[in-house]
């Protein structure tokens, strides 16, 4: 039986039921004063006819709160507030984001979903923000290794394309724990002032610091446990249990996806992408965490974001 035969994807109801497990495990919270008390659960609620629905919507999940009486549902206060598309497309696309190793176009999930494309756009870089991790604990550890790189991919905005060298381009720094998680950031240069405080404040210093032959690194490096440094001017790509492989592994994925299904991605947008693989790697099948438990890690990820056109903000809830 297929995974996108599961209730939740299909039926309004049963999708609310599943997001209300797992946003509210000790039952359903009130959005407005955070009241936690027995609220009373309103059927047979419909929203106001218009010309696409004459006799409007019933509304699922709909709670009133026993304690300010005011009415709230679990999309309040998550990334699917204010989104007309249903509950259980949502679900659909999550689960498409997240089984999907190299992404799936907006082209793509307008085509799925039978949504418009400016509804895919949106409710992708919504998704991208629920992957985003806020954890910032410090990568490696006693005896752990990180390996550290930059690539360079896409075009800046008005600068011209020059034949050789990269300073038209993007540049992202990707840190990578062996056998752990990855977190990268678009920097303006791979300069030590923008590369030495990222380093410093995401790899722990007992950690064996990895890279490659860039100077830039020359001045970081004595900062750890160790450093091993590999020379691949000179084609040396291994050397013991010194390389920088697992990094370049996370950027052959993360330019395939961009290259192969993202194809244009906007200076300004950058970040979100990243956020995006640097999630499927972070939770990715080697670590035990397949498909389903990575859409449920997404789902609890969720709540408290919200992102508007003008930009993300943080909800209160």
């Amino acid at each position: 039986m297929s995974v996108l035969s599961r209730p939740y994807f299909h039926d309004e109801a049963a999708a609310f039921e599943h997001v209300e497990a797992m946003l509210w495990p000790q039952g359903p919270v009130c959005h407005h004063c955070g009241s936690m008390d027995k609220h009373y659960k309103l059927a047979g609620v419909r929203s106001k006819p218009s010309k696409k629905n004459p006799h409007g919507v019933e509304r699922h999940g709909l709670y009133k709160c026993s304690a300010c009486r005011a009415q709230f549902t679990v999309r309040m206060g998550t990334i699917f507030e204010e989104s007309h598309l249903p509950l259980h497309k949502w679900l659909q696309a999550i689960h498409l984001m997240c089984s999907s190793k190299k992404g799936i176009s907006s082209h793509q999930l307008h085509r799925v979903l039978e949504c418009t494309y400016k509804t895919a756009w949106f409710l992708s870089h919504r998704i991208r923000e629920a992957m985003r991790s806020d954890d910032f604990t410090p990568m490696g550890g006693n005896g752990k290794f990180v390996e550290v790189d930059e690539t360079y991919i896409g075009r800046l905005a008005g600068v011209p394309k020059q034949r050789t060298g990269a300073a038209h381009k993007n540049t992202v720094l990707t840190l990578v724990e062996r056998g752990g998680i990855a977190r990268s950031f678009h920097i303006d240069s791979a300069s030590v002032a923008r590369v030495l405080p990222i380093v410093n404040a995401n790899i722990h210093k007992e950690s064996v610091f990895m890279s490659d032959e860039a100077r830039v690194y020359d001045n970081i490096g004595p900062e750890f446990a160790a450093h091993g440094k590999i020379n691949h001017g000179r084609e040396e790509y291994v050397r013991g249990i010194v390389h920088t492989n697992t990094v370049e592994g996370y950027y052959s994925i993360f330019k395939r996806g961009m290259k192969g299904v993202y194809q244009h991605c906007a200076e300004h947008h950058l970040h979100r992408y990243l956020a995006e693989f640097d999630f499927r790697y972070s939770n990715r099948s080697a670590m035990g965490i397949e498909d389903n438990v990575r859409s449920l890690i997404v789902l609890k990820g969720t709540k408290g974001k919200r992102l508007t056109y003008g930009g993300p903000r943080q909800s209160e809830a």
